[in-house]
């Protein structure tokens, strides 16, 4: 299978999110992602705006007839679930189908999180609260009535009479990977759903994207732990293509060949990753292997 490329819209107005967005689908890449934050106190980011991604994904969708739609990655556990699945459902039509949901526990760095009284925030709280939202999303694919009660959440009857175009939307969680010792907790998370966005242990965004290398032993963990007739499963890497267009080439070949099915063009230095500078990287479309 073709590796696919997606791109980040990590900092611009909103009008130059869909700017990029339009792009996007016009020079060959495969996916449009924004990203899920509330207010960051992170130094380089707090003087950055923020903008609701299910908003930018929404008028994303109208924009476009092609690309794949998400964010890199939504921070569930900040989100009220029954509000979320409204949210996700409207996007997942407005987009006939092409929404994508990459998830994880959100980062303690976001206000949403450490600003309001009551709101869960260790580690393994957020995980197991990302556990709930994920199970009371899928419940609210049904179209069915339901109540849910899950460890840290629970609601009365809800009702989302229309299900997903496609009956459900794709979920990719964030797992940590360590070939030495692998973090069940994460991986087995991603495993009960439809892709994995895979992070090795780091003390920045860059440090904890997973090499070529981290992938091809992933990968092998992967189809040992999903068996030879489990159905398909994405690996979602991240990255920065080099200006060389060879180069390029180079690391697209050697993330495709180490069984990822996603390279997701990742722009984080809020002083150097200007809106001119993703626009011109987006016009000079994806590398191919």
């Amino acid at each position: 299978m073709a590796i696919k490329y997606g791109f980040i819209g990590s900092f611009g107005t909103p009008a130059q999110q869909l700017t990029l967005a339009r792009a996007c689908e016009e020079h060959g890449w495969d996916g449009f992602f924004t990203w899920d934050g509330l207010s960051l106190a992170a130094p380089g980011f707090d003087a950055q705006p923020t903008w609701d991604p299910f908003a930018l994904l929404g008028a994303a969708s109208a924009v476009t007839e092609r690309i794949t739609l998400g964010a890199m990655v939504f921070a569930f556990p900040r989100h009220r679930p029954w509000e979320l699945a409204q949210r996700v459902l409207t996007v997942d039509h407005l987009s006939g189908g092409r929404l994508v949901l990459p998830v994880g526990v959100g980062v303690v760095d976001d206000r949403g999180f450490t600003s309001v009284p009551g709101q869960l925030t260790s580690l393994r709280e957020r995980a197991e609260l990302l556990d709930d939202v994920l199970e009371y999303l899928e419940r609210s694919w049904s179209g069915e009535p339901f109540a849910f009660e899950g460890r840290h959440l629970s609601a009365g009857t809800f009702h989302f009479p229309a299900p997903p175009v496609n009956g459900r939307i794709p979920v990719w969680p964030v797992a940590v990977w360590d070939a030495a010792r692998p973090p069940r907790r994460s991986l087995d998370r991603a495993l009960r759903w439809d892709g994995i966005v895979p992070q090795v242990r780091g003390e920045s965004p860059e440090d904890a994207e997973a090499g070529a290398d981290d992938v091809t032993k992933l990968v092998s963990w992967i189809d040992q732990e999903r068996g030879a007739d489990a159905g398909p499963f994405e690996i979602v890497v991240q990255g920065r293509f080099d200006a060389d267009p060879a180069v390029a080439a180079a690391q697209a070949r050697a993330a495709a060949d180490a069984g990822a099915t996603w390279w997701i063009e990742s722009w984080w230095d809020p002083a150097t990753a200007t809106p001119a500078l993703l626009l011109e990287n987006v016009r000079q479309g994806p590398p191919r292997p």
